[in-house]
């Protein structure tokens, strides 16, 4: 007989999982829209509040070429403040256990870090980025692959004397929008890489939808047999195709513990046109249709995890909330199903019922409970044919 418990045919699949939010950085930095930073504020408490603890703030970059985040200090100062120290403490949120993060693409952003965390705002953790496919990599950073890996390094080394752990992303590992196929074994080995110069953890980045869940799964067994600590990793999934949760199930059975999203699935490249005006954003878009590009949706994940039966530490009805505030921030419909639909209810939904069932039962003699004919037995017998 086939096994039938989950968690035996996936042995190395998580009973709880981190979820971490990047919306008001990714998700943001796709919008032609400034996001006041008051809403931005207002989202970023309310993340924490409803459960995250892995959050990433801003992009510490030029903001000339990103002018959405032309306010990283003022939120930096927000959640570094005592007024939110207490808020967190009143509502039984360990304040330490709080990740906030920054996105670093370049050395001159991290250096912005650093002097940030000598004023003490500065983030927990930031980011950089590699991409296996170069001309990828040369659109987002501007860089050849081998200085950039020297710039790398040398931030690495800037980051542990000012105690901020910096997480080294490896993206184009499924494809690229840019180059095409790629292969799995250089995300392996870029990987290795980050980590051998001092990166404490890796993010996984399918950065443009290509991840299907075959290679999902195969790529982070792959992962886990060659650095088989999940706590290093963590999956970052685009939805292109509408199949990014079946990549979600793929890491999960595979043994990823670690995931981040967005409400509503936002993010993608950076804008070239903000508010009414063009700006450098990091050039020319790659897709043709912005409705097709965007992250895994955090209230969808939530839901799907959560109906499994993983645990993840948040309060499920807050973000969908929270996700339905969104649509209202934007101006306009986001990606999630969850926050139409709904979960799951075991309760069910007994205001659609139709009147009448138990008087029907009462008058055909019928048991409140029964569900077959009277006369037929306690089991099914199948056709000799069919039996297994």
């Amino acid at each position: 007989m086939s096994e039938h418990d989950y968690w035996k045919i996936f042995p190395r699949m998580p009973r709880e999982v981190m979820i971490g939010d990047i919306t008001i950085r990714d998700g943001f930095q796709h919008l032609e829209k400034f996001i006041s930073t008051r809403a931005k504020i207002f989202y970023l408490e309310e993340l924490i509040f409803a459960g995250c603890r892995n959050i990433e703030v801003t992009n510490l970059g030029n903001p000339f070429l990103m002018p959405q985040f032309s306010d990283a200090d003022e939120l930096f100062k927000h959640l570094r403040s005592d007024r939110f120290k207490e808020r967190c403490a009143k509502k039984g949120i360990p304040y330490d256990q709080i990740v906030l993060t920054a996105i670093t693409i370049r050395e001159p952003a991290v250096d912005r870090a650093i002097r940030m965390r000598e004023q003490g705002i500065g983030p927990d953790r930031v980011l950089m980025m590699v991409s296996t496919e170069e001309e990828h990599h040369f659109a987002n950073s501007g860089c050849t692959l081998p200085e950039y890996w020297a710039e790398c390094e040398r931030a690495i080394r800037k980051c542990k004397d000012a105690g901020i752990k910096m997480c080294g992303t490896v993206s184009t590992i499924w494809g690229s929008p840019i180059g095409g196929a790629t292969r799995l074994e250089d995300a392996v080995e870029f990987t290795k890489r980050w980590l051998s110069i001092g990166a404490d953890d890796i993010e996984h980045a399918d950065h443009d939808g290509s991840a299907s869940a075959a290679q999902v799964y195969r790529y982070f067994s792959m992962i886990l047999d060659a650095i088989p600590d999940p706590a290093v990793h963590l999956a970052h999934f685009h939805e292109t195709k509408r199949v990014g949760s079946a990549s979600v199930l793929a890491a999960l059975q595979a043994g990823i513990r670690n995931f981040e999203a967005t409400l509503g699935g936002m993010g993608g490249q950076p804008a070239n046109f903000l508010d009414d005006c063009p700006v450098p954003g990091t050039g020319e878009y790659y897709y043709d249709d912005p409705r097709f590009v965007g992250l895994m949706c955090l209230e969808d994940m939530l839901v799907q995890v959560d109906e499994m039966g993983i645990r993840h530490g948040y309060d499920v009805d807050r973000i969908l909330w929270l996700g339905r505030q969104m649509e209202k921030t934007v101006g306009h419909r986001l990606r999630s199903e969850a926050i139409i639909n709904g979960r799951t209810l075991k309760e069910g939904h007994r205001e659609y019922a139709r009147p009448g069932l138990a008087k029907r039962k009462s008058k055909n003699g019928e048991t409140p409970d029964q569900k077959l004919p009277a006369g037929w037995g306690p089991q099914a017998v199948l056709p000799a044919h069919l039996r297994p």
